[in-house]
């Protein structure tokens, strides 16, 4: 992706803006920035003669699963969850088409996003208090039909270490094929190959069976710092609905703490079991659940390349410094697997 490409994407074309001044009843648009701390859909703050507001531009997921996933918000609210309820359209919907773009609208949300490892013990374990009472208050969206019931069972799918190589070998090659020198190229050459060492030193421990363990039901999907806003120590807003899903509940609960706390190539263990027990202090897991959900996603990061398929097969380069972290942390986390997971069980 091009510098062009990329301040092209961040400018809000001149006549969608006219557009949603109008569908929105902005007045005017006196000002308005890029928010960088997004890595998918697009998002500015807005200064009008109604206050500020942030505007999101949405480009990774379908527009009616967005209506779907919006209308969740005032059920939550409700609920006390602290979340920002979208500002409705003169059409009567919180989604405004414009062009092939879809646009919403939010009151602005006082607060800063706080990594996890920067939040005191009694903090990290509030914030697992609060992703528990997200998850039991979305059952009462189910209850008052705004979601449907998960009937289904939940199947996850186990990669094979033959098929993680086959994508290993394939982004290899388009790795050398783009080369000119590039420090990123060598990084993702020598990543893979160790990769590789990986899949065939531990392929015993790889999860048995698709079926997860324990309760699922609906889950956030992204619950991580770039979408929590916190301010004078609360939890001020839970942001980016766009990941909406049914899945294991453990597995939001380890991926949270994994995202959370796994930073610049270490786990903050201490952190992840105050995480954990504050999550099962209001909604217990057995420990296999949470020792099975936390394997999966150590092997599902063993055999995940998703980053590297941005860079080469989009072109996309936002998510490198994200593969250099996370490939540090799963060697880190392999080398401590045990301890890690008594952690992801809430005891160290």
């Amino acid at each position: 992706m091009t510098n062009a490409h990329v301040a092209s994407r961040h400018r809000i074309p001149s006549d969608d803006l006219a557009e949603l001044i109008k569908e929105f009843d902005l007045g005017d648009v006196v000002d308005w920035r890029h928010l960088t701390d997004g890595l998918m859909n697009v998002n500015w703050q807005l200064d009008t003669p109604r206050g500020i507001f942030a505007l999101k531009r949405v480009t990774d997921v379908p527009l009616n699963r967005l209506r779907r996933n919006l209308a969740v918000l005032p059920i939550l609210a409700e609920a006390g969850i602290p979340v920002i309820v979208p500002v409705v359209g003169s059409p009567g919907g919180v989604v405004v088409e414009v062009g092939e773009s879809g646009y919403c609208l939010f009151p602005w949300a006082r607060g800063a996003h706080v990594r996890g490892v920067d939040l005191p013990l009694a903090q990290v374990r509030r914030l697992g208090t609060v992703l528990a009472k997200l998850h039991l208050a979305l059952g009462h969206a189910v209850e008052a039909g705004v979601l449907p019931a998960v009937t289904d069972s939940l199947t996850a799918d186990v990669v094979t270490p033959e098929r993680a190589s086959e994508k290993a070998d394939r982004l290899a090659t388009a790795a050398r094929a783009h080369s000119s020198g590039d420090a990123f190229d060598a990084a993702a050459l020598e990543a893979l190959a160790k990769r590789r060492a990986l899949l065939a030193e531990y392929v015993h421990l790889r999860p048995e069976g698709d079926v997860p363990a324990g309760p699922y039901g609906w889950t956030h999907g992204d619950f991580q710092y770039r979408n929590l806003l916190w301010a004078d120590g609360e939890l001020t807003a839970v942001l980016d609905w766009d990941r909406l899903g049914a899945r294991p509940y453990a597995e939001e609960v380890v991926r949270t703490a994994q995202v959370q706390f796994g930073v610049e190539g270490v786990f903050d263990l201490e952190r992840v079991a105050a995480f954990v027990s504050g999550y099962q202090s209001m909604v217990p897991l057995e420990p296999s659940t949470l020792l099975d959900a936390g394997r999966r996603l150590w092997w599902k990061r063993m055999t995940d390349f998703w980053q590297l398929e941005f860079h080469y097969d989009r072109g996309d380069r936002s998510c490198d410094d994200l593969f250099i972290a996370d490939e540090a942390l799963l060697h880190w986390w392999t080398e401590r697997l045990a301890e890690v997971e008594r952690a992801f069980g809430g005891a160290l």
